[in-house]
């Protein structure tokens, strides 16, 4: 699956690679919550953060908006619960029947964080699956 990035999208990820030595291995530019999803290359979280999350600070001030950084992975499940994080997943079944579906378990006390404030941590989940795995959906169970 061929991964197009805006030309915007293009110079924010060259800007995180340059401040952080991170990969970046995708960028998502969300207009409806003014914020920037970086995808990480696996292995390269603390790198991406920096100590104490200056690199994290440092950008968001550089570029004026939040960024989200998600670890990319192998597997549909593994990415869709890197997505979802700081919410603790148990458990992600991939259903393939007609839609490719993502379903998701996290604790009830979880819940909230997984979705996250006006739904922007399910939907950066949804984004990601979507471009990655040809996931159509992810549900919270």
């Amino acid at each position: 699956m061929t991964i197009r990035l805006s030309d915007e999208a293009r110079q924010l990820a060259a800007l995180f690679e340059a401040e952080t030595e991170a990969t970046v291995r995708d960028c998502l530019v969300d207009e409806e919550t003014d914020r920037v999803i970086f995808l990480i290359k696996t292995g390269e979280m603390g790198k991406a953060i920096g100590t104490g999350g200056e690199h994290v600070r440092r950008v968001e001030s550089e570029i004026g908006r939040p960024i989200k950084l998600v670890e990319d992975a192998d597997r549909p499940e593994d990415l869709v619960a890197n997505a979802l994080a700081p919410a603790a997943v148990y458990n992600v079944t991939i259903s393939e029947n007609d839609d490719r579906l993502a379903y998701v378990e996290v604790a009830q006390e979880d819940r909230g964080a997984a979705i996250g404030a006006g739904g922007k941590n399910i939907e950066a989940a949804r984004r990601l699956a979507k471009r990655h795995y040809d996931i159509t959906d992810v549900q919270l169970t």
